[in-house]
């Protein structure tokens, strides 16, 4: 499975009302779980603009939570950026289109808050 940028932040948060005990025990279950690389470029971007505060700079924060969480990272591959450009207009975030065309060229569930994941034919926890 693969989170999305809120889910990761949950995640790595602690923030159990916003991941239910059903999608934690999914994201503990699976065998294996995924960022795509475009996160770590989503939550640069917040931390720059003062939207998002880390208790240390992103790189480490990254660092330490992805190993803590044992979860791995999907590159964005040429064949899921030109994925990502062809996909309907749902979804104007380009950030999350990058996350659904992992998921689909991957067969990977999403964990997100975002209904409009679902409308892609990617299957959403969450």
């Amino acid at each position: 499975m693969i989170l999305d940028t809120c889910a990761l932040l949950w995640l790595a948060g602690g923030t159990t009302d916003r991941i239910s005990a059903p999608t934690l025990s999914a994201i503990n279950d699976a065998m294996a779980v995924y960022v795509s690389a475009v996160t770590g470029f989503e939550i640069s971007i917040k931390v720059k603009s003062g939207k998002l505060q880390l208790p240390v700079e992103p790189q480490p924060w990254f660092d330490t939570i992805l190993k803590f969480h044992g979860i791995e990272v999907i590159p964005l591959s040429l064949e899921i950026c030109i994925s990502a450009a062809g996909l309907p207009a749902i979804h104007k975030d380009p950030c999350d289109r990058f996350i659904i065309a992992t998921a689909l060229i991957h067969g990977l569930p999403v964990v997100t808050a975002d209904k409009n994941f679902a409308e892609y034919g990617v299957e959403v926890v969450g």
